[in-house]
């Protein structure tokens, strides 16, 4: 591991601390790139203009369209937290703004597999409605759209992710409206917003349609804000980029969640998690409340998900929590055996004193689909390799297809490395799709091995011994003045995440003792620059030599009514 400090642009850290910034927060946001407080500023009226994201004016006329002609409106959602909250951000917009038929459906994982497929857009034309409405899906789903368009329905697609490729070009679905900042012409400056966001802002849209219609004016116009919790919560839990303007999006979000202003079943979810949401951080999102929810997708059925996001009945938003809860414990434990299993066969691949080799499969018959993902995250983490772990299809008539979820590091282009796989072996991949980070396929059992190779000659090409070295980046030394439980609390308040870093500091400490609390936790005593300090590494067991260069992050502990500061360890320079 080597832990590496930003660079720190003086001028601009000064600039921010003249404008009135904290000096800490000044320099934490200087080196991550922001210029000019502009960029600080969360109001609503700093969100780039709905307008400028191509697509939203014809879907807002669409949907205008169908509310004044009284139309059934259909969601086609998807099974993760993004999919999840875009489907309860349509369902209440949608709602808000005068539709009065309004359902949806959402693909079972294990059933019906990833997007709009031609079985579900007949489920939507079966189920009597006129309009088809994606979120989170439907930009690479060709078959599916057509099929809908040869029903008969009118077909929105709202989706985040990048358009399906054929023979290296660019194929979008025939869909009457797309609205993707991934689509090709769109010059929407965020192209990283999340698919409820993107959702978020058809209905921005809409209701500007609306109001130029008549329907309401600027006084009487419905309040969408009321929808920015679901917004944050599935911007954070589908870990897409913090920009600005998503920043802005968190932001809102956290304000009215803090202040209480969240539907119910979100309230719940808080309480089943066993966080505050008076003091509510993006980590309460990204690690508390979308695992929840995740779970229901990964192991059951989204629709318990999304139900508790729709909820304004406290009593049903709090049975529809608790059984979210449940099933996440079901899938740590499931995910608990796996680990150890998957752990064990990717470290056969190599010996204890080799070198891991440049990309990592593993597949075992026993393995969930459900839970790969997760799996592969954690084998990328510890083995700092592009991952993917395979499970049998439990799919009926497809028992010998695998399903696999993967998981990259910087610098290796996962979704764009599985397209030179599947060019260079013609048919061994069935599906694939995803992002640079994270994606997903589908192979035949007996290619896996075609597919290991292929992968492992993409990465031995792309991956030189700079990426394949594990890299903190850090935020440097901890001037001792900032280490205040006042400040802790100022760092929390503040939205941080995928691309905006939460502050991580390090520097060499020394070590006065250590033990392991847990059987799996080491519990430190420290002194940083003379004074000393608590310190806890979750899920490390290795004792630390006397002196040793520590990546920490701040919090604040309580003990016998009093708080104070500790240090929450990231990782040790050895």
């Amino acid at each position: 591991m080597k832990i590496v400090a930003r660079d720190i642009p003086p001028r601009t850290a000064w600039t921010l601390e003249q404008a009135g910034i904290h000096p800490l927060l000044a320099q934490l946001y200087a080196a991550r790139g922001v210029q000019s407080t502009q960029e600080l500023d969360d109001g609503l009226a700093r969100l780039i203009p709905p307008g400028e994201m191509r697509g939203t004016r014809e879907a807002a006329q669409l949907l205008a369209d169908a509310i004044a002609a009284d139309q059934k409106l259909c969601i086609v959602a998807d099974y993760d937290c993004d999919g999840a909250t875009a489907c309860a951000v349509a369902m209440r917009g949608l709602r808000l703004l005068g539709a009065k038929f309004v359902s949806y459906i959402v693909p079972d994982r294990v059933v019906d597999g990833y997007g709009l497929t031609p079985p579900i857009s007949q489920r939507v034309k079966d189920s009597g409605a006129d309009v088809l409405i994606t979120v989170d899906n439907g930009i690479a789903s060709l078959e599916g759209v057509a099929t809908a368009k040869a029903l008969g329905l009118q077909v929105l697609v709202t989706d985040h992710h990048l358009p399906a490729s054929v023979n290296g070009q660019i194929v979008l679905p025939a869909a009457d409206v797309i609205v993707n900042p991934n689509q090709p012409g769109c010059t929407f400056e965020s192209k990283s917003i999340a698919g409820v966001g993107v959702m978020f802002y058809v209905l921005l849209a809409l209701r500007a349609e609306l109001r130029q219609r008549g329907y309401f004016d600027a006084a009487s116009q419905p309040k969408l804000d009321t929808l920015l919790p679901l917004v944050a919560l599935g911007t954070v839990a589908d870990v897409v980029k913090l920009d600005a303007n998503n920043r802005r999006l968190v932001a809102q979000g956290l304000k009215r969640v803090r202040a209480l202003a969240m539907p119910a079943g979100l309230a719940s979810l808080f309480a089943a998690a066993g966080r505050s949401a008076p003091v509510a951080t993006t980590f309460d999102f990204g690690f508390a409340l979308g695992p929840r929810i995740n779970a229901a997708g990964r192991l059951s059925d989204m629709t318990l998900g999304i139900e508790c996001l729709l909820t304004d009945d406290a009593a049903r938003g709090d049975e529809l929590a608790k059984m979210l809860d449940g099933i996440n414990r079901e899938r740590r434990e499931i995910e608990g055996s796996m680990r150890e299993q998957a752990f064990a066969i990717a470290e056969s691949l190599f010996d204890e004193d080799e070198e891991p080799p440049p990309a990592i499969c593993v597949f075992d018959p026993d393995f969930h689909e459900g839970v790969v993902g997760i799996v592969a995250s954690r084998i990328k983490d510890k083995l700092h390799r592009p991952t993917f772990v395979f499970a049998a299809s439990a799919a009926p008539g497809r028992e010998h297809e695998l399903k696999g979820s993967g998981r990259s590091i910087p610098g290796f282009h996962l979704r764009d490395a599985l397209d030179l796989v599947a060019k260079r072996y013609p048919g061994v991949l069935l599906r694939f799709g995803g992002h640079a980070m994270a994606a997903g396929c589908t192979i035949a059992e007996e290619n896996f091995d075609a597919f290991e190779q292929g992968l492992n000659e993409v990465a031995q090409e792309w991956l030189d011994a700079a990426t394949l070295t594990r890299r903190l980046d850090t935020d440097g030394p901890l001037k001792p003045e900032y280490r205040r439980v006042e400040l802790v609390d100022v760092l929390h308040k503040e939205v941080w995440g995928q691309g905006f870093a939460p502050p991580t500091f390090s520097e060499e400490v020394e070590v006065v003792s250590q033990r392991l609390v847990g059987e799996k936790h080491l519990a430190l005593k420290l002194k940083h620059q003379g004074q000393p300090v608590d310190g806890i590494w979750f899920g490390h067991t290795e004792h630390l030599p006397a002196r040793v260069k520590l990546a920490f992050r701040l919090d604040a502990d309580a003990w016998n009514g009093i708080r104070r500061v500790r240090f929450l360890v990231e990782a040790a320079e050895l």
